[in-house]
């Protein structure tokens, strides 16, 4: 009898340990979440958006009594934008922090390192800040990714404008990585279908700051639609560059190049640049009265204007808490994915496409739109397509 209990103590300490084991982070009354951003290196304005966003989110959630009784509380390191150091913040949330969930890590490289360390203890990656097929490609039942890749972003939006605009010679110009790889591959595969493909290509290394070679190349070989895989300084140098040599060719940039900070520090020779975009910039005196309410009170709270950067932070733990909320008072990663895993996410009022998860699917949609600086201001001129 004595063996008896002592085989049966043992079993339900050995069934308490996996319970626990499987739901790190996870308390009678609190969620640990952790995120890593740029919070000091090349695109700390966009980490502490998204840091910003997601505190916002987190606040109201808490200021509502939690999730299932539960607070959310958020740990956000930074990385620096460098791979080795999100290795280090990883193994401090995920082995320090034993944080329930990682939620929107931004950069490729930065996910991809430290990925491995949140799967070895069966931590999700829920949302990565970064459009790269890798987010979700091979398929990992931890890897959930919401953000249309550059490949399709730019696979569908460069045949698109080509045909609207009538475009004899489309070229590129794309940063010698694996993101402007991306950006070229996908117009490249999109313009086959229209019988197109790049009259000119040229590249630039990251960090460049002058790029007269590059657009003269491209001027000189008639190009009059340029498909550039940029982000922020190269779009504002490559743009610039072409005004002040009288070239006005049409101007398409991915999701990376959809910032304020393009108009904001390009000024009006930024006018006219195309871009794909998943959800839109939220403007203070936005159309619509839900987001001008939202972006004001961002504005009371942090003290500066939001971005699309922000609305990203948002959404992320915005999602996370509706899925965490369906999976009831037993929340373990079994019971989120078992949720996830069916889950439809309509548009809300930033007006991002509509998400589906299944078991095989880990990437929400493939959809993006396009918009148009005009103004000064970015514009949707599009339907989502894919």
């Amino acid at each position: 009898m004595k063996l008896k209990s002592t085989i049966l103590l043992a079993a339900l300490a050995l069934a308490a340990f996996g319970a626990h084991a499987q739901s790190q982070g996870v308390s009678k009354d609190e969620i640990v979440l952790g995120s890593i951003q740029d919070l000091s290196g090349p695109i700390a304005g966009f980490g502490k958006q998204v840091r910003l966003g997601m505190m916002l989110r987190v606040d109201e959630i808490n200021e509502q009594g939690g999730v299932n009784g539960r607070k959310v509380k958020l740990i956000v390191e930074d990385s620096a934008y460098d791979p080795k150091k999100a290795v280090l913040a990883a193994q401090k949330l995920v082995n320090q922090d034993k944080i329930f969930m990682m939620v929107g890590h931004i950069g490729t490289a930065q996910n991809m390192a430290a990925m491995p360390i949140q799967f070895e203890k069966n931590v999700i990656n829920f949302f990565p800040v970064t459009a790269a097929r890798e987010m979700y490609e091979p398929f990992h039942k931890l890897k959930y990714s919401y953000a249309a890749t550059y490949y399709d972003q730019m696979r569908n939006a460069a045949p698109r404008l080509a045909k609207e605009k009538g475009a004899k010679k489309v070229c590129t110009m794309y940063q010698d990585d694996e993101f402007g790889l991306e950006v070229k591959r996908g117009a490249e595969e999109g313009l086959k279908t229209i019988g197109m493909k790049f009259a000119e290509e040229t590249t630039y290394k990251r960090g460049a700051t002058d790029f007269s070679s590059q657009v003269q190349k491209m001027q000189a070989a008639g190009c009059d639609m340029i498909v550039l895989g940029t982000i922020i300084r190269e779009t504002i140098g490559a743009i610039g560059t072409a005004r002040k040599l009288g070239y006005s060719p049409t101007f398409l940039g991915s999701s990376a190049a959809y910032t304020d900070l393009i108009h904001k520090l390009g000024g009006p020779a930024m006018n006219g640049l195309y871009a794909t975009h998943t959800v839109a910039n939220p403007y203070l005196d936005a159309a619509s009265q839900p987001v001008r309410f939202w972006a004001n009170k961002y504005m009371t709270k942090f003290n500066e204007e939001p971005t699309v950067f922000s609305v990203y932070g948002y959404y992320i733990i915005d999602t996370f808490a509706k899925v965490a909320g369906k999976a009831g008072a037993n929340l373990s990663t079994d019971s989120f994915i078992k949720v996830m895993d069916t889950m439809v996410i309509e548009p809300d009022m930033f007006g991002g496409a509509r998400q589906t998860f299944s078991p095989t699917k880990r990437l929400g949609s493939d959809a993006s739109r396009l918009s148009q600086i005009t103004d000064g201001k970015w514009k949707v001129v599009s339907d989502y397509f894919n």
